[in-house]
């Protein structure tokens, strides 16, 4: 027998950045609200991310001075979101994102959410592309200006969380979303349920409805529950990444311990119940990747930002531009099992530290004890310690130098885009050029790892469940990577999936009010 919680308007399953402001939008409008959480901790995977929000439109653009316009945002998705793979995009989806991109910004801050716009470039070189980007996140927030129940919940930043610590005095990027988020739910009188894993969808039939969803089952350390949803429930739990046999049996590239998931979380349970309740599921986005740094204990850490050196496969070859954008890097990454691992060969211009920004990056000591990062004297030593071929290593090596000198890489390009510069500060003629050549020499173990997988429950332009035949699925609700991904397999910029996330939870929310 499972216990029987009180009845709520809705039920929301997860606490990242989709599900808290669908959970704090739903509260303020009068629908009685609980958060289900299935950790101990508030956040997901959203609390370790920069907080970056893709909503083009907004009056924070405005204020901001920038070249951003949901006409110019129109464009861009246009020329970014190409068919590929028989998948295309869902324009009335994005048309819709469009134009409630600015509205749910507004929603925030009403709720008291503060955002500024801070420079990033967007992910490709297409029509509309905003120069430094349009992405807005939240401002920063002192601990100490928060509910002690509130300060308490919300997860700790990577690096700490990995190892136990605790979290930092001022909570930005994330960080602050989330305790922003967390704190407004909370004052408006919402509730959150943490140690609660939703496992299964409670389902009922009339003459109506037909099959509709009016609660969920959820496994707890005091045994099941039952909590029932008389308006809806909304899936915003992230996808399947931490489980090793979802990934298998839906083909996603990585492994579940390079993925920047927290520990034990987002192992598909919701995605697995929706599928039960007689929802379909696309899972052609695969995920949204990135190169991850890897770690003694055999962990990932997303990794962007290089600053120089090159990274190589097996055979001792460059494959890609290295300063591309992470997912755009880490599907080049993808495409040939001799890129995994790889190796980013650099040189000790920066006293031995990595020449890119890890998240975490770890303990350079305990990396070179463990083996995957590598020093020696040479290129040819080094590629001796690495086992990939020492004259394909010091040839790719050389070429790579010489393109340093001439500020062009002839082979892919690497520091004519925005986004190539945006984190370097070479002193040559491409300042995302910087030769290796100073001694003693590094290669650090590149794996494939990922912010989240993609493949989900579809939804309509509200954020619905549909079914296979492509009816709504009463009472039922996914978005973020629960949900099938609006952008498909593209990335289009920092904040996509926070901001899509965000756009439609605030239209289920919209759609359970009625």
């Amino acid at each position: 027998m499972s216990e029987q919680i009180e009845p709520y308007d809705v039920v929301v399953v997860g606490s990242g950045g989709g599900a808290m402001t669908g959970a704090l939008l739903a509260q303020r409008a009068g629908l009685r609200t609980v958060v289900l959480e299935k950790t101990d901790l508030v956040g997901g995977t959203s609390a370790y991310s920069g907080g970056a929000c893709w909503l083009p439109g907004s009056t924070v653009q405005q204020k901001a001075g920038i070249a951003d316009s949901t006409e110019g945002a129109r464009d861009y998705l246009a020329a970014v979101l190409a068919p590929v793979d028989g998948w295309t995009a869902d324009q009335g989806k994005v048309e819709t994102f469009l134009a409630h991109a600015p509205v749910v910004v507004g929603e925030l801050e009403a709720a008291g959410i503060d955002f500024e716009w801070l420079p990033f470039p967007e992910y490709y070189d297409a029509p509309g592309r905003c120069p430094m980007g349009r992405s807005i996140q939240p401002t920063a927030v002192k601990r100490a200006d928060l509910a002690p129940e509130v300060a308490a919940l919300v997860r700790p930043p990577v690096e700490r969380d990995r190892v136990g610590g605790p979290g930092r005095g001022t909570l930005s990027g994330g960080q602050a979303l989330i305790a922003r988020l967390l704190a407004a739910y909370v004052e408006a009188g919402g509730t959150v349920l943490t140690g609660h894993c939703v496992r299964d969808l409670m389902t009922e039939t009339d003459a109506t409805l037909g099959d509709h969803v009016v609660g969920v089952w959820a496994t707890t350390d005091a045994g099941p529950v039952e909590v029932r949803a008389r308006r809806g429930v909304l899936l915003a739990s992230g996808g399947f990444e931490g489980s090793a046999s979802r990934r298998q049996s839906h083909g996603t590239p990585g492994r579940a311990e390079w993925t920047m998931a927290p520990r034990g979380t987002n192992t598909g349970e919701p995605i697995g119940a929706a599928i039960n309740a007689g929802a379909a599921v696309d899972w052609t986005g695969l995920g949204w990747f990135c190169p991850g740094l890897e770690h003694p204990d055999g962990a990932g850490s997303f990794t962007l930002g290089v600053r120089s050196g090159v990274m190589v496969d097996a055979h001792g070859q460059r494959y890609a531009n290295e300063s591309l954008p992470y997912d755009r890097f880490g599907r080049e990454m993808a495409k040939d099992p001799a890129r995994v691992p790889s190796w980013l060969v650099f040189d000790s211009r920066e006293g031995g530290r990595l020449p890119a920004i890890a998240m975490p990056e770890g303990d350079p000591a305990a990396h070179l004890a463990a083996g995957t990062w590598v020093q020696a004297d040479s290129v040819a030593e080094l590629a001796q310690r690495i086992g990939v071929p020492a004259e394909a290593l010091t040839a790719t090596v050389e070429r790579y130098n010489g393109f340093c000198a001439t500020g062009v890489d002839e082979d892919f390009g690497r520091g004519a885009d925005e986004y190539d510069t945006f984190f370097t500060y070479g002193e040559g003629p491409n300042k995302a050029l910087t030769p290796v050549d100073t001694g003693p020499f590094y290669a650090a173990r590149f794996v494939l790892s990922d912010l989240g997988t993609k493949g989900g429950v579809v939804t309509d332009a509200h954020g619905r469940a549909l079914r296979p035949d492509g009816s709504a699925l009463p009472g039922l609700y996914a978005v973020g990577n629960t949900a099938a991904p609006m952008t498909g397999p593209y990335y289009p910029g920092p904040g996509a999936p926070l901001g899509t996330a965000t756009v439609f939870a605030s239209l289920a929310v919209r759609d359970l009010v009625g």
